[in-house]
């Protein structure tokens, strides 16, 4: 019986640190190829590119006017851009907060169609129907500010023939809670590091929800969805009809993160239940397309979608390394200490290529707690827990006056 036991490990060891090592090897791939990418923007000295930019706001009055007051502020040409503000479902002051920082802003009430893509897929229509001349469109939540040169970087990439555009987006005032700097960690890696590495290889960079940047037919010519994770699935419609998502590390969007784990829980919850629903509608596609058409871009989104999140693969990796020391088998143990020294070189080399502070280096002591609470709440989207509705998050801060 022990020798069933013993076998029944071993090859249970093997089978999921080969899974592990095929992680790890490809964002090392990724990682080595971050490094080659360009990361500035040749800017045009005269921008000609008319912008609509389109917030979507859930009882936003506290950091609305952060954002408000940040694209006023732009170093682009005001008559080239006007800010939409969709009041969805509000029961404070955003509308009227809104309009007294000068945006347009259009209250939406619908409490059968909830949520941000159905407000986003609203505020489109508005903006068609008032017939306003643009070039592009822009999406930006509420509770973010953006950098100075946001709208010129953009403008020299749509200049130069890029239709779909990612902004790097980031945490703000990582610093702050702990909580703050391991999302700010991870946001680094999946949001920067990995992006840089796909343009240098011919992937796309993926849309984060924030930050996000459209030719105006490209809006017109896939119209936006309003499922769980809009952002995702649009973006696997779109390359699936081959646009590429490009990366702009230049241009950057801070938005605010929750300022303890709990106050995260329902928000990451949401966000893991719609991305294990897009790997069942779209991955079988992506990888059946992509073989046929032998094509990178496809197959690395699957990829993508596929790989869980790095706490996950972290815990997963302790796991192994501690049966590789039971195995007593130098080959396993070998392997488990690839993994791991892997994803130390990944997450270190993001850092470095964000020039990330020392309060970031410092937040990762508090990862074994973060890894658990990762774990729990895979637990708990397996028992069923299913939160679907826009649910305002707790951020970390009081708006600045």
């Amino acid at each position: 019986m022990m020798w069933l036991i013993w076998w029944v490990i071993t090859v249970g060891y093997w089978l999921v640190g080969g899974i592990l090592a095929f992680i790890v090897a490809y964002l090392l791939m990724l990682t080595g190829a971050a490094f080659f990418a360009r990361r500035t923007t040749p800017m045009r000295a005269n921008p000609t590119t008319r912008f609509v930019i389109m917030i979507p706001a859930h009882n936003e009055e506290r950091l609305l006017p952060d954002l408000l007051t940040n694209l006023n502020q732009l170093d682009y040409p005001r008559e080239l851009y006007t800010v939409h503000v969709v009041a969805d479902n509000c029961t404070d002051r955003t509308a009227a907060v809104a309009k007294a920082h000068g945006a347009i802003v259009h209250e939406r009430f619908d409490q059968t169609l909830r949520g941000k893509g159905y407000a986003l897929e609203w505020l489109l229509q508005q903006v068609w129907d008032r017939n306003e001349p643009h070039d592009a469109v822009v999406i930006l939540d509420a509770d973010s500010v953006v950098s100075t040169n946001f709208l010129r970087v953009m403008d020299a990439r749509l200049a130069r023939g890029e239709r779909v555009i990612q902004a790097y987006y980031a945490v703000r005032q990582p610093e702050g809670a702990w909580s703050a700097g391991i999302r700010a960690v991870a946001l680094i890696v999946l949001h920067y590091l990995r992006p840089l590495g796909r343009m240098v290889l011919g992937g796309s960079t993926g849309l984060k929800g924030n930050g996000m940047v459209f030719a105006a037919d490209i809006l017109r010519r896939h119209r936006w969805t309003a499922s769980l994770t809009e952002d995702i699935e649009y973006h696997m419609r779109l390359i699936l009809a081959g646009e590429r998502a490009m990366f702009a590390p230049d241009a950057i969007v801070w938005a605010e993160m929750p300022d303890s784990l709990r106050s995260a829980q329902t928000q990451n919850e949401r966000w893991e239940r719609g991305r294990m629903e897009m790997i069942r509608h779209y991955v079988p596609r992506l990888l059946r397309e992509g073989l046929r058409r032998r094509s990178f871009l496809l197959i690395d989104a699957a990829i993508e979608q596929l790989i869980p999140p790095f706490s996950v693969v972290t815990g997963l990796s302790v796991l192994v390394l501690f049966i590789a020391l039971i195995l007593r088998d130098p080959a396993a143990l070998a392997l488990a200490i690839f993994i791991l020294v892997g994803q130390i070189i990944y997450i270190l080399s993001g850092l470095f290529l964000v020039r990330a502070p020392w309060p970031i280096y410092r937040s990762l002591l508090f990862t074994p707690f973060f890894i658990v609470w990762k774990l729990w709440l895979y637990v708990r989207l397996l028992l069923g827990i299913k939160p679907r509705d826009w649910i305002r998050t707790a951020r970390n801060r009081a708006p600045r006056s």
